[in-house]
């Protein structure tokens, strides 16, 4: 068991889903509760005004200056405009792939996956947040857009998964803890390199599995979504690119949804797996949570375009703040590492390969076995 100091204990009132608040606005009320908590506990005390505010609430001010004083060409034109052009390059790439030359089809089918891991992660994981528009209307049709038709996957079963689960209960276990992605049965080798080959084909069954007990309306057009995004990419290879067999067009549709997989299993758990954990009845407040639960990986050009910064290197920032585009995460970033590190809070960092050489060699503790419980000093 390990321990936290007392004074990060998360009250009654301040943890996430008892209340029946849940997504993005339970993310956003509990900062502001917590702002709010904590500004009565010091309004009469004295001293400085610093002093009588929370850390999150003088972190939230510092952030929101920022956000005020950014374009829309910051806040989300930059990330729409790598979605259009992920976009844009499938037409080249579909018809690469229709070439007898190895090194075109090669291109094409390099550049279809770049496309489709662009769109179906970087464009699921902001539309999942609602970070691609200020409308609510147009951001429930990015979710459905991106996350079903493109990304094969239930919209419904991933915000409730992704928002209301992972970013509200942050590495608490049972509910936010990503182990999700634990198969315990699967061999070390397997599960790093192999198996995520496979998430192509387990995705859209996934989706049907969480589709179970909710209404028609929604299972129907779930299915629909579903159907027409895998559909459209066949009659696209059948008729534009030329494949002349349907097995060597679904092959094809394989090869390029799998092509980031691998990477994109690892980033899931890299930078919350084998770190702090806690229990649902006893958690810190929310920024000794994600400080101590959440990991930044470096920047990586490549991962940084097709991912996006909030998944890669500007994790912290996105569980502190996950309504920001991964350009304004970015954007916040030096402000908000160097509010950490001024409060002597953990800005947690490491590389990809250490990450991976770390999962490898503690693979049994990190993905088979239970992981330990942070608890409050003298609390089991």
């Amino acid at each position: 068991m390990q321990n936290v100091p007392e004074e990060w204990r998360e009250g009654r009132e301040e943890r996430g889903g008892e209340d029946g608040r849940t997504g993005e606005m339970l993310v956003k009320r509990k900062v502001d509760s917590e702002m709010k908590g904590d500004g009565e506990k010091n309004g009469g005390s004295g001293g400085e005004d610093a002093e009588k505010e929370s850390l999150m609430m003088e972190l939230t001010r510092r952030v929101q200056k920022i956000i005020k004083e950014s374009s829309w060409w910051e806040r989300r034109g930059v990330d729409c405009s790598i979605l259009a052009a992920a976009f844009l390059c499938l037409p080249p790439a579909f018809l690469l792939l229709g070439s007898s030359q190895l090194l075109s089809f090669s291109a094409g089918m390099l550049l279809m996956g770049v496309a489709h891991a662009v769109i179906t992660v970087k464009g699921t994981h902001l539309s999942s947040h609602g970070a691609l528009s200020e409308s609510q209307a147009w951001g429930k049709f990015w979710a459905v857009f991106f996350i079903e038709i493109c990304g094969s996957f239930s919209a419904q079963a991933g915000i409730h998964g992704h928002i209301k689960m992972h970013h509200a209960h942050t590495n608490v276990i049972g509910l936010g803890d990503s182990s999700v992605w634990k198969v315990p049965f699967l061999p070390r080798t397997v599960y790093l390199f192999i198996a995520p080959l496979a998430v192509p084909i387990i995705t859209p069954l996934v989706a049907l599995a969480h589709l179970k007990g909710h209404s028609l309306a929604l299972v129907v057009r779930t299915v629909l979504m579903v159907t027409l995004g895998l559909y459209s990419q066949y009659w696209l290879l059948i008729h534009v690119s030329g494949f002349l067999s349907p097995l060597s067009a679904l092959l094809c549709m394989l090869v390029c949804r799998a092509m980031f997989s691998v990477p994109y299993i690892h980033v899931n758990i890299f930078q919350h797996i084998g770190l702090h954990m806690f229990s649902p009845n006893n958690r810190p407040k929310r920024i000794y949570q994600m400080t101590h639960g959440v990991l930044n990986l470096p920047r990586n050009p490549f991962l940084d375009w097709i991912f996006g910064h909030s998944l890669i290197n500007c994790h912290v920032e996105h569980h502190l703040f996950p309504f920001l585009s991964d350009n304004m995460c970015l954007k916040v970033k030096p402000v908000v590492s160097r509010y950490l590190t001024e409060k002597q809070l953990p800005y947690q960092e490491d590389s990809y390969l250490n990450r991976l050489r770390f999962f490898f060699h503690k693979y049994q503790e990190l993905m088979v076995f239970a992981p330990p419980i942070t608890e409050l000093v003298g609390v089991q």
